[in-house]
């Protein structure tokens, strides 16, 4: 039996439990003490929310628990799309309230996490500029090709390499494929030789990102001012163009005031993909902003190149459709391992 799974399933039916209660609900063979002490471990990670001393001590599920509480990727998308109850429109109050002062990474996370910036900091200081600048430009290739790859485009890794480093055209390739690439270089080079210039994000920052990804494709530039829909999902984004300024600005001040440069970078992946608050490319600009604030802290940048691009795209309609970032936090950390262990 699954005990914290369990429990989390007992408060979800009933809420203000004692301990023993709890431990009557879900049936365990094992011992009070042992349900007590998984209970200490979901108030420790702010999924379950506890009030009162001793016996009078009652437990109900946190008011995080919805952004990190665990979900089976694969269960999720057994149901059909019309079939998912999901948060339909827009969730103010994540950027209002519900994202503040939140811990997204769990202790252990965030021990993993400090422990390979760790080794990245020793690999990054025992190489010559010459060196470095090699493996910035490998990332940089990779990250152009799998950025590009999640959004269809159909060139390979191989052919991504001959055009960003001998500009050499892939033969049956579309202009557009090519443009792409070569956009999402330029935005990569933009940032590793101005590494402080999203360090603070503003609204009109992050346009520039998406302006120097989306030249030449027929884009519109800066916020939107229509409607749009999401492939895959009932979720639908703001379609006020005021509202979805002030989203960005919210988000902006939200990742300013985090402290935890792992958290910035999540948040900024998640929120610019969430709010869609451009015509297209917003996925590409979550993840070139998402690397500039790594960038900017001197924490090793992300090339995503070994993420399977539907996990990808699922993750997301999971934080679209419930606001839970868990599977996507699965990925960043997965990712920034491969990073630290592949590059550097």
């Amino acid at each position: 039996m699954d005990l914290q799974a369990a429990i989390l399933e007992a408060l979800g039916l009933r809420s203000g439990l004692t301990s023993t209660e709890i431990h009557a609900a879900i049936g365990s063979e094992q011992s009070v003490r042992t349900t007590k002490r998984i209970l200490d471990r979901l108030v420790a990670k702010k999924l379950v929310d506890k009030e009162g001393t001793y016996r009078s001590t009652r437990y109900a599920l946190g008011k995080s628990y919805d952004i990190l509480h665990s979900i089976d990727v694969d269960d999720y998308f057994a149901a059909d799309i019309d079939e998912r109850v999901i948060q339909g429109s827009f969730n103010h109050m994540l950027l209002q309230t519900d994202l503040y002062d939140l811990d997204l990474f769990t202790e252990e996370e965030l021990v993993t996490l400090a422990g390979l910036q760790a080794t990245y900091r020793k690999n990054v200081d025992e190489l010559s500029p010459a060196e470095y600048q090699r493996e910035i430009e490998r990332l940089a290739i990779d990250l152009s090709w799998k950025s590009s790859q999640i959004e269809g485009n159909t060139y390979s890794l191989l052919e991504t390499e001959r055009l960003l480093k001998d500009r050499e055209t892939a033969a049956g390739k579309t202009k557009d494929d090519a443009v792409m690439l070569l956009n999402h270089k330029e935005a990569i080079d933009f940032v590793v030789d101005h590494p402080g210039y999203l360090q603070e994000l503003s609204v009109r920052r992050i346009e520039d990102i998406h302006s120097l990804l989306t030249k030449d494709l027929g884009i519109s530039r800066n916020l939107r001012k229509r409607r749009v829909g999401i492939t895959g999902t009932n979720y639908r984004p703001l379609d006020n163009e005021f509202q979805i300024r002030e989203a960005f600005e919210l988000m902006c001040r939200l990742i300013n005031q985090t402290k935890d440069v792992f958290a910035k970078s999540l948040l900024a992946l998640v929120l610019i993909s969430y709010i869609q608050g451009f015509a297209d490319g917003n996925k590409r600009t979550a993840r070139i902003t998402s690397n500039a604030l790594l960038i900017a802290h001197g924490y090793c940048p992300l090339s995503f190149r070994t993420v399977d691009s539907i996990e990808y795209k699922k993750a997301m309609l999971i934080f679209y459709e419930k606001n839970n970032i868990t599977p996507f936090k699965r990925i960043f950390i997965e990712q920034f391992a491969f990073a630290v262990h592949t590059y550097f």
